[in-house]
């Protein structure tokens, strides 16, 4: 972009001539704008360039003007898609076709807390509480959107599959290594240390030896185990048939491991629970709902078998107690009918009782008018 002010225009040349004065700061930024449209890039992507080179300009002691620029330099407007919605129907779907015990029990954690992805990737096993009610897991700040610690209660169902995972990724294995001197092959048993420091989905947490510093594998950082479970998830969705990508990005596919989070905010809020759904998933929510831990679980109580996907006990006492409650309705609906019909009747007789005392004072009325009449005919004789 900078050439078309010059083929021997340098950035330095291009910095000092905007100061001069030579260069108009805010045809610049509206050439820049332009040249990322033609880029066909994400406006928000494309915002982010913007306030990029921006700040740019601003640290080279270059002025700009948030009035001219809003009326100068003409942004474009974000085009909003519809997400894909997904329900517990495609949730129970997935984790049947989750052919690892890892990536099942790591699809449970999002559909069961709302987390986002890197925040689930990043609780370590001293993060869960099994022992309190109900058992909960505790989201350092140091990963969380808004940089607040947090915590998000947890299933029994979620426990279960939390308690049957570590079983399996500490359990005692056969090693087959080489030997370095001898070349042969050995077999040994291992059984990997079990530490409270260890991320949950991480499975290799080697410590790198530099000298006299040490560091942790970089395939135990969160960010680096998020790839990899990006990639498990989309080829289980490919294996189940739901490939689907959006109309306007092909690289993109309807259902995401953010669906997930959404999925909870949703259910969440259709019980009649905005607020907490928005104190669940970890957003600000409103300043003035309040509440104490006791509190958030009892409702957590009210809305856990609506998070339950593989527990079919569970599942099949939710549909019993539902199932109850509407022949209770039915109950109640019909006795309500009954006197209805009743209330009906009794108003059906009273106007029938009402139209006979209406026809005897209309006779009484009339022999009053006869004889009133004959009265005065014969004080007129």
């Amino acid at each position: 972009m900078i050439s078309n002010y010059g083929s021997d225009v340098t950035i330095d040349k291009f910095i000092y001539g905007l100061k001069k004065g030579k260069f108009n700061v805010y045809d610049a930024l509206g050439d820049y704008c332009v040249y990322l449209q033609n880029s066909q890039i994400y406006t928000t992507i494309l915002k982010q360039r913007i306030v990029t080179i921006k700040n740019f300009l601003e640290f080279n002691d270059i002025d700009i003007s948030p009035r001219k620029f809003k009326i100068k330099v003409r942004l474009p407007k974000d085009i909003k898609r519809n997400k894909e919605a997904i329900d517990k129907h495609d949730i129970i779907n997935i984790l049947n076709g989750c052919s690892d015990i890892k990536l099942k029990t790591y699809v449970m954690f999002l559909a069961c807390t709302g987390m986002r992805a890197v925040e689930a990737l990043s609780i370590r096993i001293k993060d869960l509480d099994f022992e309190s009610v109900p058992a909960r897991a505790t989201i350092r700040g140091e990963f969380t959107k808004t940089k607040v610690d947090r915590y998000v209660f947890l299933s029994k169902e979620m426990v279960e599959q939390l308690k049957k995972w570590l079983v399996y990724k500490y359990r005692t294995r056969r090693i087959c290594k080489k030997d370095q001197e001898t070349g042969q092959l050995i077999d040994e048993y291992r059984t990997p240390e079990k530490t409270g420091n260890d991320l949950l989905f991480s499975i290799r947490t080697k410590t790198i030896y530099t000298g006299t510093k040490s560091r942790r594998s970089p395939r135990s950082q969160p960010q680096n185990q998020y790839y990899y479970m990006v990639s498990l998830f989309q080829k289980t969705l490919d294996r189940i048939g739901a490939r689907a990508r959006e109309e306007h990005n092909e690289n993109r596919r309807k259902i995401t491991l953010h669906s997930f989070r959404g999925f909870v905010k949703t259910t969440i809020s259709d019980l009649g629970y905005s607020d907490y759904s928005e104190w669940f998933i970890g957003h600000a929510g409103s300043t003035y709902w309040r509440k104490k831990d006791t509190e958030k679980a009892k409702l957590y109580k009210k809305i856990e078998p609506y998070l339950t996907f593989m527990d079919m006990q569970q599942i099949e006492r939710q549909g019993a107690d539902l199932q109850t409650k509407i022949d209770e309705l039915q109950y109640v609906n019909q006795v309500l009918r009954t006197k209805e019909n009743e209330r009906a009747q009794e108003l059906d007789q009273v106007k029938e009782q009402m139209l006979k005392h209406q026809s005897v004072m209309v006779d009484l009325l009339s022999k009053f008018e006869t004889w009133e009449k004959s009265q005065k005919t014969l004080q007129r004789n």
